[in-house]
């Protein structure tokens, strides 16, 4: 064995004790009863993590309180009930193993029956956007194998020509239906499900911002350390109260429910976002927790001061923020409002996490995303594939943990170099180890001879006082070869001119930087997740 094995060797039981050190730490795992155990080590054997995770927190605490949604509340029995009784119903359907089940749904109730069932059914599930189109919502179906469809009646008119072989169940429908999910639960089978002979597989979708959404599956983990990488930075801890506004179909808000009901805690869930009922429910549930993603943050702190009064958020500890970069004006913006509660995650669909910023990090330095967590590793190559060590250097941006994704389910891979993968964007450390993100890969243009990263344009747009929201592009440009574009959003009772965020620009950053062509609108095309859609912008 070389050196070089020993040591990777090491490292990784190094990372799987400290892992186990920090689970324990979090209350996760406890001293549990021998019938807990047995519970516990059953659901596993049957079901895999993903479908054994609802039934451990089922067997030690049966009466807890797991879920609150626009229906009321369930505990975890009821929750793993429903569970068990769903995917009988679909077993006795003729659903197994490896087939795949699409699930189109908000956050609701019906959302987690269909995942914990088709993952006791040993299932691929598939989690497709609400926001996609008809089109893409019946391609995408077609692609990854859609044997059940599960979806919220809203969606009905989209599906089209999609029939799956084992049927389509509505999730959420106003109206009694005997093809709703609720149907199915209350004649279903309570007794767990026999063991579906292979471990399901999640299929999350890319955000698709800039063309077509792309399928990636993500291995089962079969280690402790994605929730040691985590738990090094966060402080999570079991029995708490979680609110998440973020979509569950997305990958961040699937983690946040997974982690919240594998923890034993609570789950505060609505279909759609409110940025005052969210406030709201913060105060009610006494959430300790909250997993968003930046546009909603935002959202909140745009009603002002008024919309806090009388509203205690003390319990309050963590707000986990992902999905699409925060920026350094935003953080700032959230500090003020809730205070050194702040956590950013960098990470993607394809690399799964890769750093962490705290509160602390934040208070020095907004615009950062961290240093790596526990078990990762994340590097800067230049554009030969070499390591940059230079503190301050921008480069491509490469990760490499546990849990990334196992190739695009259509073909295609992200670039690897030195067992690491691409994240599809380029940063700088700086000389503590905090990560900057300077703009995605792809996005960089050459203006008049000069690399320009539209995303340093759009944080410094987002200072201005008249701002509310603003994109900047790289568009071609027959002189110059490529020239930014910028799209702003003024705020409410606010004006500003071209010439005025072109002077702004020009004063704060080098010519080569102000946007030739500024466009007004009254607001920006985003994804539920808060991502841009660029190619939506060219449109305009």
């Amino acid at each position: 064995m070389t050196i070089g094995l020993l040591r990777a060797v090491g490292a990784r039981l190094w990372t799987e004790a400290e892992s186990a050190r920090l689970v324990v730490q979090s209350g996760l795992v406890g001293i549990e009863s021998p019938a807990t155990m047995v519970s516990a080590a059953t659901a596993m054997l049957r079901y895999g993590t993903l479908g054994a995770s609802l039934a451990l927190s089922a067997a030690r605490h049966p009466n807890r309180t797991a879920l609150i949604d626009d229906l009321g509340s369930l505990t975890f029995a009821e929750l793993e009930e429903r569970s068990n009784r769903l995917a009988n119903a679909w077993r006795a359907r003729g659903l197994r193993g490896g087939e795949g089940v699409a699930i189109l749904a908000r956050n609701h109730r019906g959302l987690l029956d269909a995942v914990f069932a088709a993952a006791k059914c040993g299932a691929r599930i598939i989690l497709l956007n609400t926001d996609f189109a008809g089109p893409q919502i019946r391609d995408v179906a077609a692609r990854e194998g859609t044997d059940l469809l599960v979806y919220d009646e809203e969606y009905a008119s989209m599906l089209g020509e999609v029939s799956p072989r084992r049927g389509s169940f509505r999730a959420w429908t106003d109206t009694e239906r005997p093809d709703s999910l609720e149907a199915l639960i209350a004649a279903g089978d309570s007794k767990a499900p026999p063991a579906p002979g292979v471990s399901p597989k999640l299929i999350l979708l890319t955000s698709g911002t800039t063309g077509t959404p792309k399928g990636a599956p993500r291995p089962e983990p079969r280690s402790l350390a994605p929730l040691g990488a985590l738990l090094s930075k966060v402080p999570f801890r079991a029995g708490e109260v979680t609110e998440c506004p973020a979509p569950i179909f997305h990958t961040l808000g699937f983690a946040c429910a997974m982690l919240t009901l594998g923890f034993g805690s609570t789950l505060v869930i609505r279909r759609r976002f409110d940025p005052q009922a969210t406030i709201d429910s913060l105060a009610a549930h006494r959430v300790t927790t909250m997993w968003a993603v930046p546009v909603m943050l935002q959202r909140m702190v745009d009603l002002g001061p008024q919309a806090f009064t009388a509203h205690d958020l003390t319990a309050l500890r963590i707000i986990f923020v992902g999905g699409s970069q925060l920026g350094a004006q935003l953080a700032k913006e959230v500090i003020t409002t809730f205070g050194p509660v702040l956590y950013n995650l960098y990470g993607s669909t394809e690399v799964a996490y890769a750093t962490i910023a705290t509160p602390a990090d934040l208070a020095l330095e907004p615009g950062c995303v961290g240093s790596p967590v526990l078990g990762c590793r994340v590097e800067i190559l230049d554009e030969n594939g070499r390591r940059v060590e230079e503190p301050g250097v921008t480069g491509r941006i490469f990760v490499g943990n546990t849990i990334q994704f196992e190739g695009y389910t259509g073909g295609g891979h992200k670039e690897r170099l030195h067992g690491l993968m691409s994240s599809g964007d380029v940063g700088h450390f700086d000389a503590e180890g905090r990560l900057y993100i300077d703009g995605r890969d792809d996005d960089m243009i050459v203006s008049g001879g000069e690399n320009v990263f539209p995303a340093e344009v759009e944080e410094l747009l987002h200072t201005h006082p008249h701002v509310q929201e603003a994109a900047v592009l790289g568009v071609p440009d027959e002189k110059f070869g490529a020239r930014l574009k910028a799209f702003v959003v003024v705020h409410e009772q606010r004006t500003l001119t071209e010439d005025e965020v072109k002077d702004f620009v020009k004063s704060n950053l080098a010519r080569y930087k102000v946007p030739r062509d500024v466009v007004f609108i009254d607001e920006l095309p985003r994804n539920p997740t808060g991502k841009v859609l660029k190619r939506k912008l060219l449109e305009v």
